[in-house]
């Protein structure tokens, strides 16, 4: 007991000597890095996740690792925070991997693929059912670590200038849309096209397209899409749950110190925890406004929601049959949605559904 009270008492006097700072910091080497966003300052709460992530770290090293962030355009255009992280121009960034399905569409599974997980899903194969094993495996082909950075939740079905209510509606409309949702909805017939977030509200105030989507309420409030068009459409059964991604370069990764890593790792999840319940609170608030605004809020039709399922199935049977790294990552990724599906459908949906009909 004596020994263990000189021990506490020695490490006391040592933390003091040093001036409190944190272990980590009296030896650690000053490191600065840079990370480029691919979402614009405005959008405070997603762009916020990097700034989360950058306050964390110089918190828990002293101030020695450093990471200056970088919204959209001022390093590279939102859509090509990948690829100069990939080549190192910048050790990191915040982006959608589904950004990048052009490239290989087996980049969706890490943000969203329609008719997927929700956010807490897509938490738990990540965290704990492998997910983020498999997704690293993949994404190292492309130079980079991958670590989940926040969340939105399921997200709204986009803006549209007219109604759609049937398959009919949807054919030959003009719409921005990120991921396989995009890929979805063409081979209903639309004509889809994926636009950086800062450009939307231009293109879709000029008419270049007829409808938009991007996150959800608050952010969509933010960059003004109801000025120019007033159907809200829901659910955005394209992204039922997506994850916003950091991507390190693996060279600079490899670099780091591992106490860093494992500082990086943890400011990472508070990012990914706390984006997610920001969302859940500030998008209900901002859905009312709209709502007083003279927004005209609408479901999805079941004809057009069966018909993008069917489509969403065909897809992904066809990308496994030609892909072997979609296929791989695809099978394991449908396994644990099935098995989580069951547990939510008797918990979670059967609370839900009570409490919908009674706390109003």
């Amino acid at each position: 007991m004596e020994r263990r009270k000189f021990l506490q008492h020695a490490g006391l006097t040592g933390i003091l000597a040093a001036g409190a700072a944190p272990a980590i910091a009296q030896s650690a080497p000053t490191i600065k890095w840079r990370l480029t966003s691919s979402f614009p300052k405005s959008l405070d709460t997603i762009y916020g996740g990097a700034e989360v992530l950058s306050k964390r770290l110089a918190a828990m090293t002293g101030g020695k690792f450093t990471v200056q962030v970088f919204a959209a355009g001022e390093i590279a255009p939102g859509l090509q925070a990948l690829d100069v992280t990939q080549n190192g121009t910048v050790e990191c960034c915040h982006t959608c991997s589904y950004y990048y399905v052009g490239k290989d569409k087996t980049f969706g599974f890490g943000t969203s693929v329609p008719f997927g997980m929700n956010a807490r899903q897509l938490n738990a194969w990540v965290y704990f059912g492998g997910g983020d094993k498999l997704l690293n495996e993949f994404y190292s082909n492309y130079n980079v670590v991958h670590f989940l950075g926040g969340n939105t939740g399921v997200q709204m079905g986009g803006w549209f200038r007219k109604e759609i209510n049937t398959l009919a509606d949807v054919k030959g409309v003009k719409m921005r849309i990120a991921g396989l949702g995009g890929t979805v909805f063409s081979a209903l017939g639309m004509v889809t096209q994926q636009i950086a977030g800062s450009d939307i509200y231009p293109a879709l105030e000029k008419g270049t397209i007829d409808a938009a989507e991007w996150v959800g309420p608050y952010d969509d409030e933010k960059l003004g899409f109801h000025k120019v068009a007033k159907n809200y459409y829901f659910p955005g059964w394209w992204e039922p749950g997506p994850g916003i991604n950091f991507f390190i370069n693996k060279d600079a990764w490899a670099k780091l110190p591992k106490e860093y890593q494992e500082a990086f790792q943890a400011a990472a999840y508070e990012a990914n925890v706390t984006m997610m319940a920001e969302y859940d609170y500030k998008n209900p608030l901002a859905l009312r406004r709209l709502i007083g605004q003279g927004v005209k809020l609408k479901k999805y039709s079941n004809e057009i929601v069966e018909a993008a399922y069917k489509a969403a199935v065909q897809l992904y049977s066809d990308e496994s049959a030609k892909n072997p790294a979609f296929k791989k990552i695809y099978t394991d990724y449908l396994k644990n949605q099935k098995d989580m599906n069951q547990w939510f459908g008797v918990a979670e949906l059967g609370m839900d559904q009570f409490l919908q009909q009674h706390v109003k």
